[in-house]
């Protein structure tokens, strides 16, 4: 496997960084017209991301279980507050800049869209600065809400989709500590697709996959393949094998063949790279020094900057991508290699400001206030 010394994937923090570059490279090409399959398509950098999500918060229960097992109410609120301070300053302050902000960036949308020639986005999804919209979002709800899922600059629905994830995957891990992997994931994976389905049936529809219900067969897929570390050869291939199954469900997102077989793919790779000890010594041979380049100095950095610039991207990127459509007269290639060339690295310098200024302090305070107590 790729190195867990220090209950640490060296992978992991290149496969987070590149999760966020792939949505930030598929949004340069959906707002300038370039279209390359794959790369393109930012939906697929977040699915990236959840299973990943997945994946490490059953890794490190699994590390921590002993001492932290969910049976106990404290473990509870230790984990949620380590979560809470681990998303939400960050993400407070780029609400409020988002909200601020909304005028002019959806004056750049406008411009944008007007030049592609697609459906303009709604108005409210920028300008929306209500005192029960900015209620919605820091108490983390909006997710919940069909009305409030997709109202501000920052693709920040999956943010909320994520506080969900949180706030269920206590009761999750106690089914499957009572009924087993198989039974407690795939079952959690199936009531979420079954209320997805009913969902539509009477009518409900979310912007964007918001609700826990559309995505959770892919967090489910990631805590299968991180439940497998515990397990034998075989039954680890039948974990990656159900979590194959369980990401070619039809719901939260497009399902056409492409989708579909990236999915798959991901899922394969993603195990590759955490099992390679498990696969034949031909591929492990490949995809062990992958596994170890992914976890390099660079890649740990580009993985600690991932949330920030996640965040950040769209706020910088449709005003850049306005300003070239009004200055320039340019292929939309070029435009998009000129996008990037300008975004990214305005993007990953505020994400850097940003971890060292919100996010590490943030994190310090959610180990602070759950840190044991010392006896007297």
């Amino acid at each position: 496997m790729t190195s867990v010394a220090g209950g640490r994937v060296d992978c992991l923090d290149g496969l987070r960084g590149l999760a966020a570059l792939w949505v930030l490279v598929g949004h340069a090409h959906l707002l300038t017209r370039f279209s390359v399959p794959v790369i393109g398509d930012p939906d697929l950098g977040v699915d990236l991301f959840i299973m990943l999500s997945g994946f490490l918060m059953v890794f490190h229960y699994q590390r921590r279980r002993d001492r932290e097992p969910w049976e106990a109410n404290s473990t509870w609120i230790t984990f949620w507050v380590r979560r809470y301070f681990r998303i939400a300053p960050l993400y407070y302050v780029l609400l409020v800049a988002a909200l601020t902000l909304g005028p002019l960036i959806y004056n750049a949308r406008m411009v944008i869209d007007g030049f592609n020639g697609v459906t303009p986005q709604l108005a409210e999804r920028y300008l929306d600065s209500s005192l029960a919209n900015y209620l919605a979002h820091l108490t983390f709800l909006f997710g919940l809400s069909p009305h409030f899922a997709y109202r501000t600059a920052l693709p920040d629905w999956s943010i909320g989709l994520e506080m969900q994830f949180y706030a269920a995957l206590p009761f999750v891990m106690i089914l499957v500590g009572r009924i087993g992997w198989l039974k407690g994931l795939v079952g959690a994976a199936v009531v979420g697709i079954a209320i997805a389905y009913g969902l539509g049936k009477i009518g409900v529809h979310f912007p964007m996959p918001t609700f826990l219900a559309y995505k959770m067969h892919i967090f489910a897929a990631g805590m299968l393949l991180a439940g497998a570390l515990r397990t034998d050869r075989a039954r680890a291939y039948q974990f990656a094998a159900i979590s194959v199954v369980l990401v070619l469900a039809p719901i939260g997102g497009e399902h056409d063949l492409k989708h579909e077989i990236v999915r798959v793919v991901l899922v394969l790779i993603f195990f590759a790279f955490i099992h390679t000890h498990r696969l034949p010594e031909p591929m492990a041979r490949i995809f062990r020094p992958i596994g170890s380049w992914l976890g390099n100095g660079f890649f740990h950095s580009l993985g600690e900057l991932s949330f920030g610039a996640y965040l950040i991207h769209l706020m910088v990127m449709q005003p850049v991508i306005a300003y070239l459509i009004q200055t320039t007269d340019v292929s939309n290639p070029v435009r998009w290699a000129l996008t990037l060339a300008i975004t990214m690295p305005i993007v990953y310098g505020l994400a850097w400001v940003g971890y060292n200024l919100i996010e590490m302090p943030g994190q310090n305070i959610g180990k602070g206030l759950t840190k044991p107590r010392a006896s007297a």
